[in-house]
C-alpha cells in the first residue's frame, strides 16, 4: 500500500475511532510525573490493571523521589514483583530516580535527548511521558497494541518500535499524535484483541474494503 492510501486510511480509521471511543487516555494512574514514569516503565510487558494495581501499594511505600534514591534494590524488587521482569525494572527505576535527582534537579526531563539518558527509558515510555506530563508530542507511542494493529491493517511492515513509529509519523497528521497511541489501545482492548476472535465483525475491518 502507498503512502497515499495509507494517509487516506489512516484518516478514516482516526475518524471512526474517535466515533467510537471519544473518551480514550491514559489509565495509568498516578500523582506526579515522576509516578508517571514509574509506571509507565512498570507497564513493559504488564498490562494497566496489573500496574495499577502494584502501584496501589508502591506510591504509599515510596512517596517522594528521595524514597526511590534511597531505596534498597532487594526489597524494590519484591514490592514490583509482579509486573514482570521486575529485576531490571527495579533497577531501572532506582538508577532513573538517581539521575533526575542528581543531574536534573529532581524534575523529569521534558524533552525527548534529555528523558532518552534516563535508564529503562526508550521512546515508547518518552513519548507517553512527555505527551501526559508536559503536553510535549515529539513522537508517537508504540505499544504492543499500537504495533499489533498497525501491521494488521497495513500502516507498515516493521516489527521494530522504531520503525513502525516513524512509518506512523509519515502518514498521521501530528495532532493526532498523542491521541492515536490511547485510541488503539482502547480499540484493541474493547474491539479487537490478540486473542482469537471473530476479526471481520471488528469496526475498522469495514474500511479496508
Amino acid at each position: 500500500m502507498g503512502i497515499v492510501k495509507r494517509k487516506e486510511l489512516i484518516r478514516k480509521i482516526i475518524h471512526r475511532l474517535k466515533e467510537l471511543l471519544p473518551g480514550a487516555k491514559i489509565i495509568l494512574k498516578y500523582s506526579n510525573d515522576w509516578e508517571l514514569l514509574v509506571a509507565v516503565i512498570l507497564s513493559a510487558q504488564c498490562t494497566d490493571k496489573m500496574v495499577n494495581k502494584v502501584t496501589d501499594k508502591l506510591f504509599k511505600k515510596y512517596k517522594t523521589l528521595d524514597d526511590y534514591v534511597s531505596a534498597e534494590l532487594d526489597e524494590f524488587k519484591v514490592s514490583i514483583r509482579s509486573t514482570g521482569f521486575f529485576r531490571n525494572k527495579a533497577k531501572n527505576i532506582l538508577a532513573a530516580a538517581k539521575t533526575v535527582k542528581e543531574k536534573f534537579g529532581g524534575k523529569v526531563p521534558d524533552n525527548m535527548d534529555e528523558i532518552l539518558t534516563l535508564p529503562g527509558v526508550a521512546r515508547k515510555t518518552a513519548n507517553v511521558v512527555l505527551g501526559n506530563a508536559y503536553g510535549v508530542v515529539e513522537g508517537i507511542a508504540v505499544d504492543t497494541h499500537v504495533k499489533r494493529l498497525s501491521k494488521l491493517y497495513g500502516l507498515t511492515k516493521h516489527d521494530n518500535p522504531d520503525k513502525i513509529e516513524r512509518d506512523l509519523m509519515k502518514i498521521i497528521p501530528k495532532k493526532d499524535w498523542f491521541r492515536f497511541t490511547y485510541l488503539m489501545i482502547d480499540y484493541g482492548r474493547k474491539y479487537c484483541p490478540a486473542r482469537k476472535h471473530d476479526h471481520k465483525n471488528c469496526p475498522l475491518v469495514k474500511l479496508l474494503h
